[in-house]
């Protein structure tokens, strides 16, 4: 078998999907592991629907809670997103679609560009009536200043953090870009993803059917292993950068038995 190694080795344009797992080493919570959002507390999911929230107030209030304790904010890039820094400045990455909302890709120093945030930054705020977006720095002091429920200076609109919620549609845009830098790659690397998430996981099914070879890394079984090239499930901030700094004969990392 053809190791995660010798891939990542030999490839001249890499494309990446990164999910939550890539962000766990420094300190974000995943959403479906042993200590994720969605395993502690199932009743969250009604805060990223787009239609509770709008309904409700005390969602919002709920909502905004929760961005204003995120860990997201005191967060810092690990070895994981720096790796990927570094296969850019190899000049061998295609570009990387992300699940995550954090914007540590860019903190970690990838190019705006190349980052493709499939459901979106919550770095920014979105007027759900004006449209009009504005850094999320702006609306955090007037939480911490007693407006539980903010709302838009220009028009008196909702406010919502610029993600993609249950219910909303995805920037056709960003989707569209990171398939063409899925097409454009030969090699597909998903990282810290299950892969049960579409249109983001359907990446991989783009990749296959270009027979382009499929590298996952992650710390559990997703439902395309038996299908991938090579299967990781060793911690992404030791593997990331030894894989693509890898250069010499040495031993292969261990992989997933499929």
């Amino acid at each position: 078998m053809t190791t995660a190694d010798e891939l990542v080795a030999k490839a001249e344009r890499i494309a990446v999907l990164t999910g939550a797992g890539i962000s766990t080493a420094s300190g974000i919570p995943d959403f479906r592991g042993p200590q994720g959002l969605w395993t502690t507390n199932p009743a969250a999911s009604v805060m990223f629907d787009i239609d509770e929230y709008v309904a409700s107030r005390a969602v919002r209030i709920e909502a905004w809670k929760f961005r204003l304790a995120a860990p997201m904010w005191s967060a810092e890039p690990n070895p994981g997103h720096l790796a990927l820094v570094q296969l850019e400045q190899q000049g061998r990455l295609a570009g990387i679609a992300t699940q995550n909302i954090d914007g540590l890709h860019q903190k970690a120093g990838s190019s705006s560009g190349l980052v493709h945030e499939l459901h979106g930054t919550v770095r920014f705020v979105d007027c759900l009536s004006c449209a009009r977006r504005v850094p999320m720095d702006e609306v955090l002091p007037r939480l911490t200043a007693g407006d539980e429920d903010p709302a838009c200076e220009l028009c008196g609109g909702i406010l919502k953090s610029a993600t993609v919620s249950f219910g909303q549609s995805l920037d056709q845009s960003v989707l569209e870009a990171a398939v063409a830098a899925t097409r454009s790659a030969d090699l597909f690397l998903a990282i810290g993803t299950s892969l049960q998430v579409y249109p983001a996981a359907g990446l991989c099914d783009l990749a296959l059917q270009a027979d382009i070879p499929l590298v996952i890394l992650n710390a559990t079984p997703t439902p395309y292993d038996e299908e991938a090239t090579a299967v990781l499930a060793t911690p992404i901030e030791t593997t990331l950068p030894a894989l693509v700094g890898w250069a010499t004969p040495r031993r292969p990392l261990p992989e997933r038995d499929l």
